[in-house]
């Protein structure tokens, strides 16, 4: 029996209004694009929140960069960034962003909208005294390499954060007479940040005069981090660093692996 009119009706194509949809999106992406590429880098500092301040512009909003910027008075370097325009149509940035604090370099893919921020494939290192203008590692000398999957954020707490963060050949003029105290890594797992904020990672030695194994803890309400767990000297260790361990050693006492319990909790 041949198919009705009316059933042929109902397999006819969308209407054509439908149809133009995807030619009116690529060209909106198009305008996008257009306006992007056309607008210079400096329009970035219109939606830069007050205590961040940037100078030196060059490029455009696609592809530009701010070769001095500061956070709260206090010098973060230099930032390139290349824009995905498409993202503009959901009210959202992608980048992919190059920084650089002197000799300290970090390359990441980040995304910013009205919820917040979420950065992905962060890598990147260099000297921790580069840090020094954000008080980072005051005082202490090293190596430092981010490998990050993951770090987010709502703009008022951490929200996840997933990968290592690690130091080597960590040292300290006011500790135990400068000696090298080894590589450390900080790793943060998949569940390393709570519904509160709070972050907790371990911190393992990766080689030098002391076996590290302890957990890092940060309140982000208290803004304090505690640190706990054990250590126990290398054979060779340098003298005046043995002697710091000792007095470590009389106040902790030794466990029943004779490994040294240590407990210490500072604010930031």
């Amino acid at each position: 029996m041949p198919a009705s009119r009316s059933a042929r009706r109902t397999a006819d194509p969308p209407p054509r209004s439908r149809s133009l949809l995807p030619l009116v999106l690529i060209g909106l992406l198009a305008v996008i694009a257009v306006v992007v590429v056309a607008l210079p880098a400096s329009i970035v500092t219109r939606v830069l929140p007050p205590m961040v301040r940037a100078e030196d512009f060059s490029g455009s909003l696609w592809h530009g960069s701010a070769g001095r910027i500061s956070v709260a008075g206090r010098d973060a370097g230099a930032l390139e960034w290349r824009l995905h325009p498409a993202s503009l149509i959901e009210l959202a940035a992608d980048a992919d962003i190059h920084w650089v604090k002197i000799g300290f370099v970090i390359d990441a893919a980040v995304r910013v909208d009205r919820h917040g921020f979420h950065a992905h494939d962060i890598a990147g290192g260099g000297p921790l005294e580069d840090l020094r203008d954000f008080g980072v590692a005051a005082g202490w000398n090293g190596a430092a390499t981010l490998t990050l999957s993951d770090l987010a954020g709502d703009f008022e707490r951490l929200t996840a954060a997933a990968g290592d963060v690690a130091v080597a050949h960590l040292y300290s003029a006011q500790f135990a007479g400068g000696a090298d105290l080894g590589g450390y890594d900080l790793h943060l797992g998949s569940n390393a940040v709570d519904a509160d904020g709070n972050v907790s990672a371990e911190l393992k030695d990766t080689g030098g005069p002391l076996d590290v194994q302890s957990t890092l803890r940060v309140d982000a309400k208290q803004r304090t981090a505690t640190l706990g767990g054990t250590l126990a000297e290398r054979p060779g260790v340098p003298a005046a660093l043995a002697q710091q361990i000792d007095g470590l050693s009389q106040l902790r006492g030794h466990d029943t692996r004779g490994r040294i319990p240590i407990d210490f909790e500072f604010s930031y």
